[in-house]
């Protein structure tokens, strides 16, 4: 069995003693070696969520195969794992022309002409719409708060004229706020998924683009990690004594963030690409026990940091298909496909990076089907302060969070937390990735108990000579 290259479609182990059993779901799979959760993964997850436990998943007993990797199963039962794919180098117009196939022909596969519909929102999931818009009909969805309907998202959603692209928009009320209670249950997936604390917005979505018969959705989710990736070049130009292009680089990148560009060169320095750019949280105040090591890969390779980054985000997407799938509605995201990784990676570090332009690679590659506004648009809408608007409207369905099944095993200390989901409430500067984590897992942790697990059933091998 292959797993894939960016490990967006996961493959599973378990050794049972009738042998090893592979699969697609961790989750699924769980059953036939206890059903328990890995604490040390959760803890993991819970210190970091962009760096998961090694070699592990979220349930005990449950192993993941690594991405890129080939799994062999003898007759003994053994198995064994060796790499089957590594990055290729490519010219600039070889790059674009292998980026241009590889996502229109992952959008053309999963559309193929069904009703579908799509993110409309930055440039990611715009040029997704537009390349699906080929094999329509397709509907984008624009989400905007209610009663704004001028600006941001919506300006260019309206401004995008393309034939088979029709455009629908999705208010948003004080009822789809983070932390929202809903009247549709969070499903269980494989992993706490990363809109779990949206699930009020998300899953009204997915019920209305359901509703309308979409059978399939693409999001423009990966966008980001591939085409506005932290400057981890740096590292590998310092290693090769290219100072002034190191530090003409790292000052502007830290003018285009307003920081010092210190951090950036000292890291360059050291040698850790994976490190550049990347902000070292303390541990969470709340965390209650010690952490395995993280896997973060060291060493000048930008290519290396580059790939764990990607692969880390599409493993978290794949609990939004899980998501999805629970009405019926088919979630892509054609970003994390690995013909669209095995296409980036390919280009020279000057056609990937860039402190001037947004996203250069993707705007260069599909120039002739966006608009020129949109090409040079570089940026999109945040909701940051919905968030914190959330918390102050469910501060005390939040705050039973704080004491619930992650408290009983042991793993936070309730009091750090409820601390700091009071002072986010109020407004205050919040680092969101470890308080989100901490309340996804509790209510993955929920939707686990009120599940019904998976049932497996034993038969018999077929005698010799029938099928």
């Amino acid at each position: 069995m292959l797993a894939d290259t960016a490990g967006a479609s996961p493959l599973y182990t378990v050794n049972t003693p009738g042998g090893v059993v592979w699969g697609s779901s961790a989750l699924a799979l769980s059953p036939l070696v206890g059903g328990s959760v890995d604490p040390e993964w959760l803890a993991a997850y819970l210190r970091d969520k962009h760096t998961p436990a090694p070699g592990r998943s979220a349930w005990s007993g449950v192993t993941p195969v690594p991405a890129g990797h080939l799994l062999t199963l003898d007759a003994e039962g053994g198995t064994s794992l060796a790499p089957w794919w590594k990055p290729a180098k490519r010219t600039p117009d070889e790059v674009s022309a292998a980026l241009r196939h590889a996502l229109g022909e992952g959008v053309r596969v999963r559309v193929g002409g069904a009703p579908a519909t799509t993110d409309l929102a930055g440039m990611d999931s715009t040029t997704v719409a537009v390349l699906a818009a080929q094999y329509g009909p397709i509907t984008g969805v624009t989400l905007h708060p209610t009663g704004v309907t001028n600006g941001g998202d919506m300006e260019y959603a309206r401004a995008l004229n393309v034939p088979g692209l029709r455009h629908t928009f999705f208010p948003l009320g004080v009822h789809h706020l983070p932390f929202t209670a809903t009247d549709f249950a969070l499903p269980v997936t494989d992993a706490p998924a990363p809109s779990t604390s949206v699930w009020s917005m998300f899953s009204e979505q997915l019920r209305m683009m359901a509703a309308a018969g979409s059978v399939c959705h693409l999001t423009g989710d990966g966008g980001d990690n591939l085409f506005l990736p932290t400057p981890t070049h740096l590292a590998s130009l310092a290693r090769r004594g290219h100072w002034l292009r190191m530090l003409g680089d790292a000052m502007d990148w830290a003018r285009l963030r307003r920081q010092s560009p210190r951090p950036l060169i000292a890291a360059a320095l050291r040698g850790n690409a994976a490190h550049i750019g990347r902000s070292v949280r303390p541990r969470p105040p709340w965390l209650n026990v010690s952490v395995p090591n993280v896997n973060t890969p060291t060493g000048t390779d930008p290519d290396t940091a580059f790939v764990a980054s990607l692969r880390n985000a599409a493993r978290s997407a794949y609990a939004e298909i899980q998501l999805a799938d629970a009405f019926g509605l088919a979630l892509h995201n054609p970003y994390f496909d690995g013909a669209v990784l095995d296409a980036v990676i390919s280009a020279p570090v000057e056609q990937r990076y860039s402190a001037h332009r947004y996203k250069p690679l993707l705007a260069d590659t599909f120039a002739d089907l966006m608009p020129e506004a949109h090409r040079k648009r570089a940026a999109k809408g945040v909701f940051v302060g919905d968030f914190h608007h959330g918390l102050r409207v469910n501060l005390r369905r939040v705050l039973r969070l704080a004491d619930g099944r992650l408290a009983s095993l042991g793993l936070i200390n309730p009091a750090p937390l409820r601390a700091t989901i009071h002072a986010a409430a109020l407004g205050a500067q919040t680092v969101w990735p470890p308080l989100l984590a901490a309340l996804a897992s509790e209510a993955w942790l929920e939707a686990v108990e009120r599940a019904p697990g998976t049932e497996w059933e034993e038969r018999a091998p077929a005698p010799a000579g029938v099928r």
